[in-house]
Order: C-alpha cells, then sequence, then structure tokens
C-alpha cells in the first residue's frame, strides 16, 4: 500500500534521518521534550477529554471578527479564553 504525503515536508531526508541523528537534533533542540522511558509509560494514564456542549452564543461582530481572523481554531481559542477567566474568578473567591 503505497500512502500519500501531503504538505511541504521533505520526507526523504526525514526517512534517512537515523536514530543518532534525531537523538542528537532533540539534545540540541531547547523546546523538544525529554524523551520518554519504559517506567513513565508504566505509570501514564489515559486521559480522555471532556466532549464540549453545544451552545447558541450572541457576541458582538468585533469580538467574533476578532477571534475568526486569528485563523482556524478559533472556537478552541474562545473556549480557552472564557476558561482561563473563569478559573481566575474561581480561585480568586
Amino acid at each position: 500500500m503505497v500512502s500519500v504525503r501531503r504538505g511541504r515536508t521533505d520526507w526523504p531526508r526525514v526517512d534517512a534521518l537515523k536514530d543518532r541523528d534525531i537523538a542528537s537534533a532533540v539534545a540540541n533542540d531547547s523546546d523538544a521534550a525529554p524523551p520518554l522511558h519504559r517506567a513513565w509509560f508504566r505509570s501514564a494514564r489515559v486521559v480522555l477529554p471532556v466532549r464540549k456542549v453545544p451552545v447558541s452564543l450572541r457576541l458582538d461582530p468585533d469580538v467574533l471578527a476578532w477571534f475568526k481572523a486569528q485563523g482556524r481554531g478559533y472556537h478552541s481559542r474562545m473556549n480557552a479564553v472564557l476558561k482561563a477567566y473563569a478559573r481566575a474568578h474561581r480561585e480568586a473567591k
């Protein structure tokens, strides 16, 4: 079975990487998460995301336009802003 890869990734270069190349790249990347070891996987647990609740919401046109202008995922960003607001006010009490 042939898989179709899309996008701008240089897949032949990625496919040619050796494990030591990947380990070196991770070690030199300050943003990379540390490698996970077997012990971590033994204590890991699956946490399923909370199912979202559909709502009808009235917003000012400029507010909606601003979130939409940020690109895909604007619903999730709006949810994150509201969640942060609720958390901040819940902790303040």
